[in-house]
C-alpha cells in the first residue's frame, strides 16, 4: 500500500511542532526507554515528562494530518492535538502502555472539524496531473510512478467515503495502528472496526478496478 499512498503527500518535513514545551535537558535518557503509560502518570508531578510524548509521535501524528489534509495545517493540529492531550492526561487509562491509539483518537476528532478542507484537499488531488511515466529498473521507483498514476482515482474514492469508514480505513492504512487500536482510537468495538474496513476497502477497490493501494492486511 505504501508507495502508492504515499504519493499523494510530500515527505514529511520534520519540523518541530510549536506550542508544546520542549524537552528540559538531560531528561533524554531516562525517558527513551520508559513506557507511554509511566510518562503520563510521571506527568502529573512532573508537566515536563509530558515532552517525551511529542518527541515520540509528533512525526508520525504530522505525517497522517498532512496526508488527509495537507501540510498547511498539520503542525497546527499536531500541537493542538498534544495541548489537548496534555490537558486531559489525568484521564487517560494508565492500564494502556501505548498511547498511539489515544493519541491518533484525538487528532482524527481534530481532523473532523476541517472535512470541508479535506472534501477540498481530494478534489485538488483527483485534478491534479499524473506526470510522466519514466523507465526505471529500480522497483521502488516503478511502484511510485504507479502511484501517481492511481492517486486521481484514490483521492476519489477516498473522498466517496462516509467519514466513519474513511477514519477507521486512513487509521488502519497511514496510522499504521492494529484493528484493536483503531478501536481504541475511535471508541468503538472491533468488530464494527471491521466492518468499516471491509466497506471501505471494497468501495476503494472498486474505484481503483480491483487494484487496492491500501491493502495491508491483519495478521
Amino acid at each position: 500500500m505504501y508507495a502508492m499512498v504515499s504519493a499523494m503527500t510530500p515527505p514529511l518535513a520534520g519540523a518541530r511542532t510549536p506550542g508544546v514545551p520542549p524537552r528540559r535537558s538531560g531528561s533524554g535518557e531516562p525517558d527513551a526507554g520508559a513506557p507511554d503509560a509511566e510518562l503520563i502518570g510521571r506527568s502529573y508531578g512532573d508537566p515536563e515528562a509530558f515532552a517525551a510524548l511529542f518527541d515520540r509521535y509528533s512525526a508520525m501524528l504530522y505525517r497522517y494530518v498532512s496526508r488527509r489534509l495537507g501540510p498547511e495545517v498539520a503542525e497546527d493540529l499536531v500541537g493542538e492535538t498534544f495541548l489537548v492531550a496534555f490537558d486531559r492526561r489525568r484521564r487517560y487509562d494508565l492500564a494502556q502502555q501505548d498511547a498511539r491509539p489515544w493519541l491518533f483518537g484525538i487528532v482524527t476528532k481534530l481532523v473532523a472539524r476541517h472535512h470541508r478542507s479535506e472534501a477540498a484537499r481530494y478534489r485538488a488531488l483527483r485534478r491534479s496531473p499524473v506526470g510522466e511515466t519514466v523507465e526505471s529498473p529500480d522497483d521502488e521507483v516503478a511502484a511510485m510512478v504507479s502511484a501517481t498514476a492511481v492517486r486521481p482515482l484514490l483521492a476519489e474514492a477516498l473522498a466517496a467515503l462516509p467519514r466513519r469508514d474513511r477514519d477507521a480505513l486512513l487509521l488502519f492504512a497511514w496510522g499504521d495502528l492494529s484493528y484493536e487500536e483503531v478501536a481504541q482510537a475511535l471508541g468503538i468495538p472491533v468488530g464494527t472496526v471491521r466492518s468499516r474496513l471491509n466497506r471501505a476497502r471494497r468501495k476503494v477497490r472498486a474505484a481503483l478496478g480491483d487494484a487496492n493501494p491500501l491493502s495491508r492486511e491483519e495478521g
